[in-house]
């Protein structure tokens, strides 16, 4: 079995338990976290919010993060400016960034979330501009990706909030609060014609033989 950590990171936290960055101290996972042995499985931006998963398993925190694997990840996004059906549009079928093509997402407009804590510090208001929020799902996991996908159909990202990843999600989780599941452990495949024999054993036998 592995452990699996999923943890409600807040705003301006690092994911990860040192800063190694220079100048101003930030917010690590060490602040809120005694947890030797686990990493995380995928990244959380210091100025997104949301679930983020650790692991004591390096198997299985490749498997989470690896895009090959197709984990959804789903994030409810706040935008600037009320989003229209066809940026949506654009935003499921996939865009050209500058690192290439998206995968195809899922993507739809949802009243802005009840019961979602607020931010802090909170977002700046601009009384002449709205916003809107949209439910966002993808398979990916490139640096400020959806951030980037929401600027390139010309809706900002305001604030940016991940709710779930695969089957695990933030339910019952504060800001800064953790819980601890077990799961079951990636088996270890073989290669193709590989011997169970330790190789050690292996030597010694074919000196023994001479």
């Amino acid at each position: 079995m592995a452990q699996l950590i999923l943890f409600n990171k807040p705003f301006q936290v690092l994911s990860q338990f040192t800063d190694e960055g220079s100048g101003e101290p930030r917010a690590t996972l060490a602040n809120y976290l005694d947890a030797p042995g686990f990493r995380a499985a995928g990244r959380l931006d210091y100025d997104s919010e949301g679930l983020l998963i650790l692991t004591d398993n390096g198997a299985l925190q490749q498997q989470i993060a690896n895009p090959r694997h197709k984990r959804w990840k789903t994030y409810l996004v706040q935008v600037e400016g009320n989003i229209s059906d066809a940026a949506l549009q654009r935003l499921a079928a996939g865009l050209e960034l500058k690192d290439g093509p998206t995968l195809p997402a899922k993507a739809r407009r949802v009243d802005q979330p009840e019961g979602l804590w607020p931010r802090t510090p909170p977002i700046r208001e601009r009384k002449n501009v709205a916003d809107s929020w949209l439910e966002l799902s993808i398979q990916e996991g490139r640096n400020r990706q959806v951030r980037r996908m929401t600027a390139a159909v010309g809706y900002p990202t305001l604030r940016l909030v991940r709710t779930q990843v695969g089957d695990w999600t933030l339910e019952g989780l504060a800001p800064g609060e953790f819980r601890t599941i077990e799961v079951a452990a990636p088996v270890a495949h073989r290669k193709p014609g590989a011997s169970k024999t330790n190789p050690a054993r292996r030597r010694a036998r074919r000196k023994s033989s001479r």
